[in-house]
């Protein structure tokens, strides 16, 4: 490491030679072995300068001081070097007092980490393999005929397994659908049929109906799935795979407040969407015509209860079979009842064309209570309508809208994965497969395995087909990734995976039940066995490691150890206080750098470290940042609890249960546990994180200089 060729870029513009001497961080490249340049604009032109070094072999690794590595970073991807960025602009030019000491000493620290980081990281070298360019479909409903035919139009072979003896799903049950263009009048008839000849034409579709999935192993590029068809056991390998499993209705039994299943005059939405496809709309109890038919949203006080979730679906749905009712009997009146009535959109559109109808009344109301009548029709008692307090009415039909329940659980013929952490996607709090971040949809937590429709979330028709195009652009990039040895989301395109140095290892088993993804299985002897293209190259293995033998090429606790090691501590000087931050790079970096571009200011007293997620940090790392004599270790993180939005689903959680360790060490060290603090940063805190910063540098303050300055 030591012989290393490395060079060190001193950018001196956008403010930076205004705040710090550009002279003195030049003189501390030097005194590294850095071959040293500066420029006021190594974005620009001068970029040349460093691509020339690194083709001439004059340089091997690139420390670039100058902007945030979140921005420019297609000029600093330099092909034959490793390339670190040191934040002098936003986190330092922009946030501290221009001029100052301390503000100088964050540079140069700065400096120092960046050359440490670039003097021991090494090239990754990318996992590749030969990689099946196939696509597996499961379902056959409007999403995944949707998905099946853009990857198939795409040049990828696609297999479509269905658990019904037809494709079409839900669509073949359906009278009609809502309008999709302006101006959203009229019901247009369902094409699923159309659809579904032109996938059985495509000469790369193989569509096995009837049929399951008995397993899938594997990772991406190389997914071995085994199906259970009428034919037999059939094998295949895959690349990707679309989970678009469709949904189911909510069991009856949770609305019987309402009468159904007690008064056979109350049916659901999917009965009366099939009694429409018979062109009648009827009274179950004597088949007579419902001349007056009254629609529930069942979305009152009560009913989260039973589906904590709603949507714009039963919205439009309702909407939709009103105009069902008037259309199949012009002299029927159709009443719906509503608490909050969604048509996102241009379906406002369609919203104000039911409307305009004279035969549909729609109101907000809550069903206080429901009777039947000597003749079976329905006695409905209302409160907060539109009509007045007390409202009743006496109706042939009361419709519920059906709960759309997804179809996520193996038993309902999803996958059965051979996975060490379990045969099931990771479903969200609502039983959705989707991701745990807002940012990354169609992504499942097992890396390769998209989600699309109704599996997704509750969805209509037009939208289950934008969804199954989405997710078949997502399996064939997946595909294509690994094939590159490129990780996907949200570290898109890292040819970094961990190595792990198994002579060490303990068998404790962390590593693989830690991991978000189920990248590591367990061998025979209780080993963790790598998936590299299901990893998506966070670190929480490394985290986790009580023996530290996880590592990246580019990222490891050896690396970050020697970067902590290399910040200059004032011995003895509580005037001059140090701490270190383990800051996010997903939300908390780019915080700092957003309060930066705001030019907020925030202490000078604190060094800031990216991580790749806070569930990455080994406690190892505390222990040496205190130990090396900083005053206090700040861990900045996502945000945890119910809606969390970890980009690598629960960084900030493990990080919590890791806390109690590192608190036991400081103990045995003799050092009071708060000089560890917890920060919880969302990306949208920027504003505050200053005044937050300065809280916790005074707490740190407060508790007074590490008295292990020095050894």
């Amino acid at each position: 490491m030591a012989n290393k060729k490395v060079g060190a870029y001193i950018c001196s513009g956008c403010s930076i030679a205004g705040a710090v001497d550009v002279e003195q961080l030049a003189a501390l490249g030097a005194e590294a072995g850095c071959l040293v340049r500066k420029s006021p604009a190594f974005c620009l032109e001068d970029s040349r300068l460093i691509r020339d070094d690194v083709a001439e072999g004059a340089v091997e690794a690139v420390v670039v001081a100058a902007c945030s590595p979140r921005v420019n970073t297609d000029v600093f991807r330099i092909p034959g070097a490793t390339v670190e960025r040191v934040n002098l602009r936003e986190q330092v030019a922009w946030s501290h007092p221009a001029g100052h000491p301390e503000t100088q000493e964050l540079a140069l620290d700065y400096l120092r980490m960046g050359i440490m980081r670039a003097q021991r990281v090494a090239r990754p070298q990318p996992y590749t393999q030969a990689n099946t360019r196939a696509v597996l479909v499961i379902g056959g409903g409007i999403a995944g005929i949707s998905a099946a035919l853009n990857a198939a139009r795409c040049g990828f072979r696609v297999v479509v397994v269905e658990k019904q003896e037809e494709l079409g799903g839900w669509a073949n049950r359906l009278y009609r659908q809502f309008p999709k263009r302006f101006p959203y009048r009229g019901l247009p008839p369902i094409t699923v049929v159309e659809q579904v000849r032109e996938l059985r034409a495509l000469p790369n579709v193989a569509i096995h109906c009837g049929s399951s999935v008995e397993s899938i192993e594997g990772e991406p590029g190389r997914f071995k799935v085994t199906l259970r068809t009428a034919q037999g056991t059939v094998e295949d390998t895959v690349g990707a795979i679309i989970a678009a499993t469709g949904w189911q209705p909510v069991a009856t039994e949770k609305y019987e407040r309402y009468g159904l299943g007690v008064y056979p005059n109350v049916t659901t939405s999917v009965a009366l969407e099939e009694m429409a496809k018979r062109g009648v709309v009827a009274r179950p109890s004597d088949g007579g015509p419902a001349r007056r038919v009254l629609f529930l949203l069942c979305d009152g006080r009560g009913d989260d209860a039973h589906l904590p979730y709603g949507g714009n679906v039963s919205s439009l749905v309702a909407l939709k079979q009103a105009l069902y009712v008037r259309e199949l009997n012009p002299e029927a009146l159709a009443y719906l009842f509503y608490g909050d009535i969604q048509t996102p959109g241009q379906y406002e559109y369609f919203y104000h064309a039911v409307q305009a109808d004279p035969g549909v009344l729609l109101s907000q109301g809550q069903v206080e209570r429901i009777s039947e009548t000597h003749d079976h029709s329905l006695a409905v008692e209302l409160s907060g309508t539109t009509l007045g307090p007390g409202t009743a009415l006496e109706v042939d039909l009361v419709v519920l809208a059906s709960g759309m329940a997804p179809n996520t659980a193996t038993s309902d013929g999803a996958l059965a994965l051979r996975y060490l952490q379990g045969q099931e996607l990771p479903v969200t709090k609502f039983g959705f497969a989707d991701s745990n971040f807002i940012c990354f949809p169609y992504e499942t937590r097992r890396t390769g395995i998209y989600s699309a429709g109704a599996a997704r979330q509750a969805m209509d028709l037009a939208a289950a087909a934008r969804d199954g195009r989405a997710a078949a652009l997502k399996a064939m990039q997946s595909i294509e990734k690994s094939s590159a040895g490129q990780a996907v989301h949200p570290r898109v395109g890292d040819m970094s995976y961990p190595g792990f140095f198994m002579q060490k290892c303990t068998s404790c088993g962390r590593c693989t039940q830690e991991c978000p993804f189920g990248a590591l299985e367990l061998n025979e002897k209780r080993n963790p066995v790598l998936n590299p293209n299901r990893c998506r190259r966070c670190g929480i293995c490394m985290g986790a490691c009580p023996v530290q033998i996880i590592s990246f090429a580019d990222y490891s606790v050896d690396i970050l150890s020697a970067m902590i090691k290399s910040v200059e501590i004032p011995e003895a000087d509580g005037e001059k206080p140090r701490i270190l931050a383990l800051a996010c790079e997903n939300d908390a970096y780019p915080a700092l750098d957003m309060a930066g571009i705001n030019r907020l200011e925030y202490p000078a007293s604190i060094r800031v470290l990216p991580v790749r997620c806070i569930g990455s940090v080994n406690s190892v790392l505390v222990t040496d940042a205190v130990s090396r004599g900083f005053d206090g270790v700040a861990l900045l993180g996502c945000k945890s609890g119910e809606d969390y939005q970890c980009h690598f689903i629960h960084g900030s959680e493990l990080l919590e249960k890791r806390m109690a360790n590192m608190r036991e060490t400081l103990g045995r060290l003799m050092l009071e546990p708060e000089r560890v603090q917890v920060v919880e940063v969302a990306i949208a805190d920027y504003a505050q994180l200053p005044s937050v910063l300065n809280k916790l540098a005074d707490a740190i303050n407060e508790v007074g200089p590490n008295p292990m300055k020095g050894f």
